[in-house]
């Protein structure tokens, strides 16, 4: 999920940040002025909204309100708001949700509809758009499944919380990006790694929602979705580019999707394959979605998931729930289980001749990456709240994630300043540097 810059790094003029920097200049051009504020003010905001750091600073300050809203300010309100029906039941019709559900089956639709076209472009023309360019990211994408899901299972293997063994493989490409990108003289290459191995890590995730969290199916809307999907993919051959059709097109599938009992969020990534790519330039309608989506994501739909799911009530037994065989697994899975299988998968490619380290990057460059795939945050929320449908088990959940990837960011961070001494700072290419 490139939610803060493309693969390569680079924005062309017309992708800088498009509705951000034109709304604060709306907003100023409609009040009497002194040039030289709107001047600070826009570039202020068009420097923050373009730093890599941008997204995972909004998700950290949008956690830590959730968690103080929670505990200090509304309380139990707070978590309340969320749980409230919003909808209407009607014949035919029946799209009453509660407000979490609107956010976590709708808003993040939107999200996946934006990992899946990353995806396709990634698999077109992009980190895997070869055997050779995708084999490491492939390889550390299976180690940092395997190894957490293993770890879960060894500690709840026959309890009622072993079907969380999903929760610690998923990783959070937004923060895990934002952290790498505070590091200092960190290589490019690595960064291209990462990108890459966390697109594969969250198909997988996607995978495992489609697979193991899927409940009871209704057929009849499951063909109904395969019929707009259809529908959708006939659209492509026709060469049909109008984004309003896609669009009714979308929706229908995710009605579909939601009756169907296989989770509404996938139908997100089953539109994105079925729109037209092109040749993947500018004016192609997969990179125009892209780009419209790019920041409202970023800065709209992940802090909003974020807030209504880390709404955490902390206890006053919060440290013994965090020694739970099920938070011990998340926590364990996520810190260790993420850099072990990494490194174990990698060397091992490495060693066989699959696969070669990227320019200028080191075991210990792919180390802190390894130990950064455990910030799992808003996608091992995703699967927690498809996992348990207990309370206690899905809070005790968050917390041993929200712990697991405060300490995976800290020491990820720790790695990456003790690999990057004496060495070139390298995380943008030259060219885009000014």
């Amino acid at each position: 999920m490139l939610l803060i810059a493309g693969v390569n790094g680079r924005q062309s003029a017309h992708d800088k940040l498009y509705w951000a920097e034109w709304g604060i200049l709306y907003f100023f051009a409609a009040v009497p002025h002194n040039p030289r504020p709107i001047m600070k003010i826009t570039r202020l905001f068009k420097d923050f909204f373009q730093s890599e750091r941008a997204s995972g600073y909004v998700l950290i300050g949008t956690t830590i309100i959730s968690l103080l809203l929670a505990n200090l300010l509304i309380g139990q309100d707070f978590v309340d708001f969320f749980h409230q029906k919003v909808g209407f039941d009607g014949p035919g019709v029946h799209l009453k949700l509660s407000v979490e559900h609107w956010i976590n089956d709708g808003l993040m639709t939107i999200f996946f509809l934006l990992v899946g076209l990353e995806i396709e472009r990634e698999v077109y023309i992009g980190e895997l758009s070869s055997i050779r360019n995708a084999s490491l990211p492939l390889f550390a994408a299976l180690g940092g499944m395997v190894f957490p899901f293993l770890i879960h299972l060894a500690f709840n293997y026959g309890l009622p919380t072993q079907d969380g063994g999903g929760i610690p493989m998923a990783t959070d490409i937004a923060f895990a990006i934002g952290i790498l990108s505070l590091g200092k003289r960190v290589p490019y290459a690595l960064k291209v790694f990462l990108t890459a191995f966390a697109i594969i890590d969250d198909l997988g995730a996607i995978l495992v929602i489609a697979f193991f969290y899927t409940k009871s199916l209704q057929l009849l809307y499951l063909l109904g979705a395969l019929g707009f999907w259809a529908l959708a993919f006939l659209c492509n051959r026709l060469k049909v580019y109008r984004i309003w059709v896609y669009v009714l097109l979308g929706i229908g599938l995710w009605y579909c999707m939601l009756q169907s009992g296989v989770h509404a969020t996938l139908a997100g990534v089953l539109l994105a394959f079925a729109m037209p790519f092109g040749n993947g330039d500018e004016q192609s309608l997969s990179y125009r979605v892209q780009h419209a989506l790019h920041y409202p994501v970023a800065f709209i739909v992940l802090p909003i998931f974020a807030l209504a799911n880390t709404g955490i009530i902390i206890s006053n037994t919060w440290f013994s729930d965090l020694q739970n065989p099920n938070s011990l697994g998340i926590m364990l899975g996520l810190v260790a289980g993420k850099p072990i299988g990494i490194m174990a998968f990698c060397g091992m490619a490495v060693a066989f001749g699959w696969s070669r380290l990227p320019g200028e990057v080191t075991w210990k460059h792919l180390l802190a990456a390894g130990i950064l795939g455990g910030i799992g945050f808003t996608m091992s929320i995703f699967i927690t709240l498809l996992a348990f449908d207990d309370a206690t088990h899905t809070n005790e959940s968050k917390m041993a994630i929200l712990a697991a990837s405060t300490i995976a960011s800290v020491l990820g961070l720790a790695v990456l300043s003790w690999a990057g001494k004496n060495q070139p700072n390298t995380l943008m290419p030259a060219e885009d540097i000014e």
